[in-house]
């Protein structure tokens, strides 16, 4: 059973929810487990650092300089108020570092902008913080930001969107690590889902919607307990009793989607969950999920997860401490 170490990142500024999340989260994990899977240390230039002053400073002390950085298995770059600056070249330097020795970089909200200027995002797909992204797209035009989704996983390099977004990123790395089963149990106990449906558009600032457009949820339900049927705008319209253009309307103004595109999600979501908790065939789960074919089912799945089917099962299915895999 290997130990993983989880170094999170304390710059002068740096946001306090998102500088504790790491912990909370892998620490949670760590109760779930019964043993300690996770050991985390805050690291600071200089073994210290202030946290940003809108949200209360306080001074913390940790007895980990950069050089903690050295051997850790993930390193968490959260938000801090400066970011906006280029980060000091011994930063930038301690996580490129880091990076070449096989350690995994994640960001949190515009955490982005500092793991950008390592330069190791350089022609990769990106998030922050979605009132951020157009500064952080003008700063690093080499990457690819996308406003839209709560993290982007390319593996090494993960980053995640704004504040609670830090919570998402971090169940997926226990769910990557400990598989779903620990992850799920680490979700209950810190009162989240283990997957929110939706992305960061659904928080982006929007004119306020009229009263009669507050309705959605009742027709996502129900679209959901259908997704191994063959739906159509013009059904799913007709249960709502709206027309396809009000319905389409309604979606991309709540959900900051289409109806199609929120119904692809959700099957691709139900995939993940019996891909996870099943030993189900792709064929059979392919009719499960309403996509009818395994070819449907794997094209979909790959372009959105960057994984085939087989080789999620192989990554998330339930996993027992000590196992080997």
């Amino acid at each position: 059973m290997t130990l993983e170490v989880v170094a999170v990142l304390a710059l002068d500024g740096v946001a306090p929810f998102e500088l504790a999340t790491p912990g909370q989260v892998f620490g949670t994990a760590n109760e779930a487990a019964g043993t300690v899977r996770y050991e985390i240390r805050v690291c600071a230039p200089g073994r210290s650092a202030t946290t940003s002053v809108q949200h209360g400073a306080f001074r913390i002390d940790t007895p980990y300089g950069l050089e903690g950085l050295v051997g850790a298995h993930t390193v968490v770059i959260p938000a801090h108020a400066g970011f906006a600056a280029p980060p000091p070249p011994h930063v930038t330097d301690a996580l490129a570092r880091a990076a070449a020795r096989g350690a995994r970089l994640a960001s949190v909200c515009v955490g982005a902008f500092t793991l950008a200027a390592t330069g190791l995002l350089d022609g990769y797909r990106a998030t922050t913080h979605w009132q951020y992204a157009d500064e952080f797209a003008r700063r690093y035009p080499r990457v690819e930001v996308d406003p839209a989704v709560l993290f982007v996983d390319h593996g090494r390099l993960i980053t995640s969107a704004g504040v609670a977004a830090g919570l998402d990123l971090c169940l997926h790395l226990v769910r990557r690590d400990l598989g779903a089963e620990l992850a799920a149990a680490t979700a209950r106990r810190i009162v989240m889902p283990l997957q929110r449906d939706g992305g960061q558009a659904q928080y982006i600032e929007r004119p306020p919607a009229p009263a009669d457009l507050s309705a959605l949820q009742p027709v996502m339900n129900w679209m959901e307990s259908r997704l191994d049927r063959p739906l159509t705008l013009a059904d799913i319209a007709g249960h709502a009793g709206i027309s396809v253009r009000t319905l389409n309307r309604r979606f991309r103004e709540q959900a900051g989607t289409t109806p199609l595109q929120w119904l692809l999600h959700a099957r691709i979501h139900r995939a993940r969950q019996l891909l996870e908790t099943t030993d189900l065939p792709v064929t059979l789960l392919a009719d499960r999920t309403g996509f009818g074919s395994p070819a449907t089912l794997r094209h979909h799945f790959t372009r959105h997860t960057g994984t085939s089917p087989y080789a999620y099962r192989a990554a998330f299915r339930r996993r027992e401490p000590g196992d080997g895999r």
